[in-house]
């Protein structure tokens, strides 16, 4: 039976490796009467998530409670995975926030706060393991009101402490409850927490009229705020993002969950309510798309999974219309038309099969004939293209060789299908060393895309050394010329091009102007002109790295009636550009990034001198609460790939850090030299 889609609820469960999230989902699940225990090996069912013991992906679970549909995405906590979260957040209106009452605020927690801010997300916290040795709720929430200043309003408050936690105090209704083997019982609020309760409950109430005008003229005239009105002030609060409301539990112990479950339906944003999202016509035009039952079909993949049995699995979020079994639909990033076969809801690793579903729902297809993440479905007659959230650029990468000869063929299909699961990994064969070279966000990333690899595609690989993505650039201006004229039996080759060269700003890529009057070269060759240039661009002539930042003019030329081609023109044009850039005093450039690096107060003064030794800049240094301080610095990648194990060193194990791409730097000469020495030896070691 349909759902309205007043009543569906799309929420994502964020936050720090062990906070706790994917046994909060699996508690859910039981708490709904799905699973009958809790354990996080029910959700992280992956062969290399059962062997880390933690979430490398995000799962999907779709379930009901109280006539509502809910849908919960668990997220990885670890930072290598965050494109997991990133799409997370896109597809869902609501973003938990899940944080250790133990540790409080961490990098994790704060990343993903960023994130849902960026994209207009409602946040309510979740602190969990209350259960836990020096586990403090209100702490806790003073170090996310520190951090992100915001108005955090907890709707309920422990009762017990530590490892004598049973149950907590609703500051809404006033009603308490103790949890046993999971289940809730109202008793009464216990006599030494009545005080402690009414003083939270009355600065609840002013946090939460002073949201509410109406709300607030008739509080301060003395009348009494009814718990309707003050239910509904608190629902416009939290989707308008001016509360944040908190609550507290445990879920091994499925305490607390009950009442989350409760304030996700009451409070939640619906599909309806979210925010339209940008879109892109046939036209080129932006226009926005917003959740309608009405409009035609259109749908957003966000999760692509390989499986070695099924093929592709992908998970898409219904942004308007409706899907049935035997509909037609168009890929829009591709021109291709595909047909649904089935359609499921999301039960982890168990699928519920589904005749039709609509506007706000997310759902699983299989055997999708195309379609990588952050593509759009569409119905034939809306072609539009949903504009995905940014992604960070894969910096780490290493070759991949596979051991097998008979494998090599399997290793190209196996990082095409992984790559369309994955924005944030990247691959490419260079023909020239005979490499295979893999992209992530960091050394875990690498490991379990390799490892996925060999698990799912059966092709084992023998890992290179880390690889930097630097690039090239020229610093001054030049002008070059080349005519290509070659002479065989029928027609010849003919093709000449004069470019000028000069070098852009930072960052801003690469422009191609035409400046060709007079017909010295035919309109129809200018496009293979450009096609040359970038080709050449794939390589520079410092050390082979590609290049950017370059704006190309092409002033004069020549041309013959019968031998000029498309190639000619092309090759032509790679040769000035080759011989243009050496004259250009080309440069390397290299990654620098934007790290945070967390350690103890007393060892803060030893990390900022390891990071100045590795040509970092320390941009400053702020208390990061609990003994804890926060480094700021600009390094480049190239000095932070053994940086774990010797902050670890440091820091005895307490320190962990962050980092992503900032911009693109000249390497200094000493180091240019080296770069350029190291990859001669390495193109003639192949």
């Amino acid at each position: 039976m349909a759902v309205a889609v007043e009543k569906k609820r799309n929420f994502v469960l964020v936050g720090h490796n062990g906070s706790g999230k994917s046994l909060l989902t699996c508690s859910m699940l039981k708490t709904v009467g799905l699973v009958d225990r809790v354990s996080s090996k029910l959700i992280d069912t992956d062969p290399i998530e059962e062997a880390k013991g933690s979430s490398i992906t995000s799962h999907v679970f779709t379930l009901k409670w109280k006539d509502h549909l809910l849908t919960a995405i668990d997220t990885p906590g670890f930072g290598d995975f965050i494109a997991e979260v990133i799409n997370a957040i896109f597809v869902c209106e609501n973003v938990v926030s899940v944080i250790n009452a133990v540790a409080g605020v961490e990098i994790q927690t704060e990343r993903t706060w960023q994130m849902a801010q960026e994209m207009s997300k409602p946040i309510l916290i979740f602190v969990n393991q209350m259960d836990k040795e020096r586990a403090n709720f209100f702490a806790t929430l003073e170090s996310v009101k520190s951090a992100f200043e915001c108005k955090v309003v907890p709707l309920v408050m422990p009762i017990g402490s530590e490892s004598n936690f049973k149950g907590l105090i609703d500051l809404v209704s006033m009603k308490a409850y103790v949890y046993e083997d999971g289940k809730a019982k109202v008793v009464e609020i216990p006599s030494d927490l009545v005080k402690t309760a009414q003083d939270t409950r009355f600065k609840l109430l002013e946090d939460i009229v002073e949201s509410d005008d109406a709300l607030m003229e008739k509080y301060l005239e003395g009348q009494e705020v009814s718990e309707e009105e003050l239910k509904r002030a608190l629902v416009k609060a939290y989707k308008s993002g001016l509360v944040v409301p908190a609550l507290c539990g445990s879920a091994e112990k499925n305490i607390g969950v009950d009442l989350l479950l409760d304030v996700l339906v009451q409070l939640g944003t619906n599909p309806k309510e979210g925010k339209p999202l940008k879109a892109v016509l046939d036209s080129g035009e932006e226009t926005t798309v917003s959740f309608s039952e009405t409009e035609p079909f259109c749908a957003y993949i966000f999760k692509n999974v390989v499986d070695p049995f099924v093929g592709r699995v992908s998970y898409i979020k219904i942004i308007s219309g409706l899907a049935r079994s035997g509909d037609v639909f168009v890929n829009v990033d591709r021109g291709s038309t595909d047909r649904f076969s089935k359609l499921y809801w999301a039960r982890g690793k168990e699928q519920v099969e589904v005749e039709e579903a609509s506007c706000g729902e997310i759902i699983v297809l299989p055997k999708l004939k195309e379609g990588g993440i952050r593509e759009t479905l569409a119905h034939r007659d809306r072609k539009l293209k949903i504009v995905p959230p940014q992604f960070p650029e894969p910096m780490f990468s290493r070759s991949v060789n596979p051991k097998s000869k008979t494998d090599i063929d399997k290793i190209s299909n196996g990082l095409s299908r992984l790559a369309e699961s994955d924005p944030t990994f990247e691959w490419e064969y260079d023909p020239e060393t005979g490499e295979t070279v893999v992209s992530g966000l960091g050394t875990i990333h690498l490991d379990v895309m390799i490892e996925k690899l060999k698990n799912i595609f059966g092709v084992e690989v023998d890992v290179g050394k880390p690889k930097i993505a630097y690039r090239e650039t020229i610093t001054k201006k030049a002008i070059a010329e080349y005519k290509h004229k070659k002479q065989t039996g029928g027609h010849g080759q003919y093709g000449h091009v004069k470019i000028e060269l000069e070098p852009l700003p930072r960052g801003a890529g690469f422009e191609f102007v035409d400046k060709i009057f007079g017909g010295a070269i035919p309109k129809n060759f200018i496009p293979s002109v450009e096609k040359g240039v970038l080709e050449a661009m794939k390589r520079g002539s410092l050390a082979g790295y590609p290049v950017v930042d370059v704006r190309v003019t092409l002033f004069d030329g020549s041309y013959h009636e019968v031998d000029s081609s498309d190639i000619a023109f092309q090759i032509a044009a790679i040769q000035a550009f080759r011989k243009g850039m050496e004259e250009a005093r080309p440069v390397i450039l290299e990654p620098i990034m934007e790290v945070e690096i967390y350690c103890p107060d007393e060892v803060a003064g030893d990390v900022i001198g390891e990071v100045t030794s590795r040509r970092g800049r320390p941009q400053g240094m702020e208390p990061a609460g609990r003994g804890m301080s926060r480094v700021k610095a600009e390094v480049p990648l190239a000095e932070m790939l053994d940086f774990s194990g010797r902050l670890s060193g440091i820091t005895s194990g307490r320190g962990y850090f962050t980092m992503k791409f900032l911009r693109y730097q000249e390497v200094p000469p000493n180091i240019q030299e080296k770069i350029i020495q190291e990859r001669k030896q390495a193109h003639q070691g192949t």
